[in-house]
């Protein structure tokens, strides 16, 4: 794949108008990733105070937005470290969450629904979008954490279990539970159920 030229330092915006032109759409990038909004607005804070320190450094190979979220990215990960190891002590139980999907033989009580049509025509819907964002509102943090750090952010299990203070097996047990509580949300709020 070719390369994108530099992009050169006078055509670089100012910093004083990162905020405008890409402030809405971090928000939204930590915001989703973290579910607080004064959380997500403090790490939009901190992002742009590093990308001030750091802009001397910035080559111009990726676009300003590209290259702001990947510092956001960062500062997601470093707080997600920070509280994870914070939060070690009062985890969630597995009996705390409701799921209780399945019969004691390990068979489903009721078969999840027919979702149909075609998975990639979901993506582009807006209104899909909100629906699984609610759902993803309603995990334990726990949950909601490790399932967007592998999904959205497509980190790769060692990396998610170095920041989450994880062992590889209890990551798959909460990967497991958060898909399966997100396919009963859908199930009951997007398919119909």
């Amino acid at each position: 794949m070719p390369r994108e030229p530099d992009v050169p330092a006078e055509d670089r915006s100012s910093p004083a108008d990162w905020v405008d032109q890409h402030g809405d759409a971090l928000y939204r990038f930590a915001l989703l990733r973290v579910r607080d909004a004064s959380l997500a607005e403090e790490l939009v804070q901190e992002c742009f105070l590093a990308a001030l320190d750091a802009r001397e450094r910035f080559s111009g190979r990726s676009s300003e937005r590209t290259w702001l979220i990947g510092i956001l990215k960062r500062k997601i990960i470093d707080h997600l470290r920070s509280s994870s190891r914070r939060r070690q002590a009062e985890e969630e139980q597995p009996e705390d969450i409701g799921l209780d999907l399945f019969s004691r033989g390990g068979k489903w009580k009721s078969n999840p629904a027919r979702w149909g049509g075609d998975p990639g025509s979901l993506a582009g819907q807006s209104e899909f979008w909100a629906v699984l964002r609610s759902c993803l509102e309603k995990l334990p943090s726990s949950l909601a954490s490790a399932f967007l750090l592998r999904e959205l952010d497509h980190m790769q299990t060692q990396d998610i279990c170095e920041v989450l203070g994880l062992t590889p097996t209890n990551l798959w047990a909460r990967l497991h539970r958060a898909r399966t509580l997100l396919r009963a949300c859908l199930d009951k709020r997007w398919f119909g159920r």
